[in-house]
């Protein structure tokens, strides 16, 4: 079984040639089988970056260039959306009782993202903070896993079978 190292990165992705130079110090100077690069479509750029997860993967590739052993992926709009199919357990950390954006969590308004909607709850609820993403996130996931959220995110589902195919395991259908 190959080790998964994760590299966290600061900021928003780097893009064009920081991105290809990136990538091709990880598959070269420290010997990495695979490059798996997750951002969001929400980066905080005005204008946005990119318009949708299909055009943040597509320029991803673009930069990178013909490596078959970069695999990018993107949370539309953002990570929190994975997050949504555990709103009983938001409602619960936030103490109130909003209701839960309808239809599929990867399509949650782009102009109110669920990173916004999960910090609204938590600032409205009887809580005594505002959500923090490592923090509320971790506790989110601790709890209940991914197996939720993989089933209701195709995209969240094609990240974890990308770490699954990369590593020898048997693919989420």
């Amino acid at each position: 079984m190959p080790a998964i190292d994760a590299l966290p990165y600061d900021g928003r992705i780097p893009t064009e040639a920081k991105l290809r130079r990136l990538v091709s110090n990880l598959l070269s100077a420290s010997k990495a089988d695979h490059v798996i690069a997750l951002t969001d479509v929400y980066t905080g750029t005005q204008p946005p970056e990119f318009e949708n997860a299909s055009d943040a993967k597509a320029k991803m590739r673009l930069w990178v260039g013909p490596e078959p052993r970069f695999h990018p992926h993107v949370a539309q709009y953002d990570f929190e959306a994975w997050l949504l199919p555990y709103w009983p357990t938001i409602q619960k950390l936030a103490k109130h009782n909003r209701t839960c954006p309808s239809g599929n969590p990867e399509l949650v308004n782009h102009h109110h993202p669920p990173a916004r909607r999960i910090m609204e709850m938590f600032e409205i609820g009887q809580c005594r903070d505002s959500y923090v993403k490592p923090r509320d996130a971790g506790r989110i996931l601790r709890t209940h896993g991914l197996d939720g959220a993989v089933q209701q995110c195709a995209e969240l589902r094609a990240l974890v079978n990308t770490i699954l195919r990369v590593s020898g395991g048997e693919l989420i259908g």
